[in-house]
């Protein structure tokens, strides 16, 4: 779950990690008083769960009332567009008016989840304000790496180091280094997948600040962070995907054209391969999980057959826990929400009452091709194309 800029900076004021002062506000006229506040200069930023903002036009360095009123009323209410939202671009309900800094150096620092190692991997780099895939391409030399043992969490000589690593002049050292333990706290207390301070900031008066934060959660831990879950803006998630979320759905709209349903991740993305292979392309990731009903079944179809870009449909289940029965039955529950322009489905059944869900399913008016295995189901794809 990711949350918005401001959400993410009270996080870490209240976690001992500085950050510069702001207010959020919801109108022109409040973004004015609260940059009168600032002494008529201020940083008013769009509040969006994407990057990119600046290079988009979502963050300014505002000078006079009037500015900061103008500006404001061509952001609030619309959408912006970044390379990281889709072309439709992402609302701006809210803009987070920050105190104007002067800026003496700029820093990357962020802590994320490293597979490989089972562990947490800080990632830092002297380079900050940039995109830090940019950094990692044109000067990988300038990226620092550690690992994080979580059994024993970020050690003093780790934070210490990586001030040094960072030419941290010794004025700041016992700040950075403070910074980074506490940030790393947040880490840990909040169960995050990620947090990213870019730019982590020294300013001219000596202050080290987070200027810009992201945090994001891991979904499986939220039942232990319940005041987390308020924080989440539906209007900042793609529709399907928030719909999904409410019937414990796992679905990741793509750009395709062959809705895929399926139960079992490894199955997904091998059924989204099928669909490569036919020369199409997959519409979604979908998995209804083993312990799907016919309700959840049925909202996961409607799900898919919700997007308009959806031609086809591939249903690949390998019954165990979810039999296929419940499959078939869940299929004709939401059959009848079926857009005509949608093209026969697919469907390919194997395991716990497999024969009794192809009954079901042949016996029913539902448009369905029957196959038996993967090769079928690619090419039943390329005769609907």
């Amino acid at each position: 779950m990711k949350i918005h800029e401001y959400q993410a900076k009270t996080i870490l004021r209240k976690n001992n990690v500085p950050v510069p002062e702001s207010e959020v506000a919801l109108s022109p006229a409040h973004v004015s008083n609260i940059v009168e506040k600032f002494g008529n200069k201020a940083v008013i930023k769009a509040q969006i769960h994407a990057g990119g903002r600046g290079k988009a036009g979502g963050v300014k360095v505002v000078s006079s009332l009037d500015e900061a009123e103008k500006y404001s009323k061509t952001l609030l209410g619309r959408s912006l567009v970044t390379h990281q939202t889709t072309s439709d671009g992402v609302p701006v309900n809210q803009l987070l008016v920050e105190e104007a800094l002067l800026v003496k150096r700029e820093l990357y620092l962020s802590f994320v989840i490293d597979g490989s190692s089972q562990g947490v991997y800080v990632i830092a780099s002297e380079a900050g304000g940039m995109d830090i895939e940019d950094v990692t391409e044109k000067n990988p030399d300038k990226i620092i790496g550690i690992k994080i043992d979580p059994m024993f969490g970020l050690q003093s000589y780790q934070s210490r180091n990586l001030a040094y690593s960072l030419s941290i002049e010794s004025e700041n050292l016992r700040a950075v280094t403070k910074l980074i333990e506490n940030l790393y706290g947040v880490f840990e207390k909040y169960d995050c997948s990620m947090v990213e301070i870019n730019p982590l900031v020294i300013t001219e008066d000596g202050r080290v600040l987070a200027a810009d934060a992201k945090l994001s959660f891991d979904d499986d831990a939220l039942f232990r962070h319940p005041d987390l879950l308020e924080l989440r803006d539906v209007d900042q998630e793609e529709p399907l995907e928030a719909k999904a979320k409410q019937f414990d759905i796992s679905y990741v709209k793509l750009d395709g054209n062959v809705g895929c349903m399926v139960n079992g991740a490894g199955l997904a993305m091998a059924t989204m391969d099928v669909a490569e292979s036919a020369g199409a392309s997959p519409a979604n990731f979908l998995d209804v999980g083993g312990s799907a009903d016919e309700n959840k079944v049925s909202e996961a179809l409607k799900i898919i057959l919700a997007d308009p870009s959806v031609d086809t449909v591939l249903v690949n289940i390998f019954g165990g826990i979810l039999r296929c029965d419940i499959v078939a039955r869940g299929i004709l529950m939401a059959s009848k929400s079926m857009p005509s322009s949608v093209r026969p489905m697919v469907v390919r059944m194997l395991g716990t009452n497999a024969e009794e869900g192809r009954k079901i399913i042949s016996e029913s008016d539902v448009n369905a091709l029957l196959v038996d295995d993967l090769e079928e189901a690619a090419n039943a794809i390329k005769s609907l194309g």
